[in-house]
């Protein structure tokens, strides 16, 4: 069993308020956290409406495969979130 932490941290540039981050972070839970492998949360800046940090925790069989779903996570987080990727650490467990 292999996991992996991945966070992302993020900028909101002119992002005015908590509902408007909400907003623009367009349901990362919802979007990954139906993955069976799978865990998501905010975990960073929650009360801060212009930055926030996201933390996934990916389980596979082997290392190519988390590595696999780290990759494939921030590429659809680049594609769909509507701010900057400031920051990403992986860290294998």
């Amino acid at each position: 069993m292999h996991i992996a932490i991945l966070t992302l941290t993020f900028a909101l540039p002119g992002c005015g308020s908590l509902k408007e981050k909400r907003q623009r972070m367009g349901g990362l839970h919802a979007r990954f956290g139906n993955t069976p492998s799978v865990a998501v949360c905010e975990s960073g800046e929650r009360d801060r409406h212009d930055a926030s940090e996201w933390t996934f925790v990916i389980v596979g069989l082997s290392k190519r495969e988390v590595e696999s779903q780290c990759s494939q996570i921030e590429e659809k987080v680049e594609r769909t979130v509507d701010a900057r990727v400031m920051n990403v650490e992986r860290e294998f467990i």
